[in-house]
C-alpha cells in the first residue's frame, strides 16, 4: 500500500506516528540536566526523536514518569527514519536501598530500641 501512495502522504504519515508515540510515551532520558522524550525502550537500548534531541553520550538515567528506571553508559548506534537509535554499552537498575553484602536472616529483627 505504501507504494502507491505519495511522497509527502507517506512523510505526513510517518510525522503523524511520531508524534503519537511522543505523546504515549512516559519514558524520559536525563543527559546533562536536561530531559528528553524516549519513542521506545528495549533491553539493549532506546530511539528518540532526531530532529527533538541532540546527540546523546556517556552516562544518562532513564525514568518511567518519576520512576528512575536505571543508570546506563550509552553510545549512538544509527539515525533511522527520523529516530536516533542509541545502545547500552551498559545498564545498572536503579534501586531505593543500598545493596546488603552479607545474608541476612528472615527473623532478623527491623531495629533495635535502647535498653529502658
Amino acid at each position: 500500500m505504501s507504494d502507491i501512495l505519495p511522497e509527502s502522504v507517506r512523510e505526513a504519515l510517518r510525522s503523524a506516528e511520531r508524534i503519537a508515540l511522543l505523546r504515549k510515551s512516559r519514558l524520559t532520558v536525563v543527559s546533562d540536566g536536561q530531559r528528553h522524550r524516549v519513542l521506545r525502550m528495549w533491553s539493549r537500548g532506546f530511539a528518540v526523536g532526531a530532529e527533538d534531541v541532540p546527540p546523546l553520550r556517556g552516562l544518562v538515567d532513564l525514568y518511567e514518569g518519576a520512576t528512575h528506571l536505571c543508570q546506563a553508559l550509552i553510545v549512538t548506534d544509527r539515525d533511522d527514519d527520523g529516530e536516533r537509535v542509541y545502545e547500552f554499552k551498559r545498564s545498572t537498575a536503579a534501586a531505593d536501598h543500598a545493596p546488603l553484602d552479607f545474608e541476612r536472616p528472615d527473623d532478623a529483627p527491623a531495629g533495635f530500641l535502647p535498653p529502658a
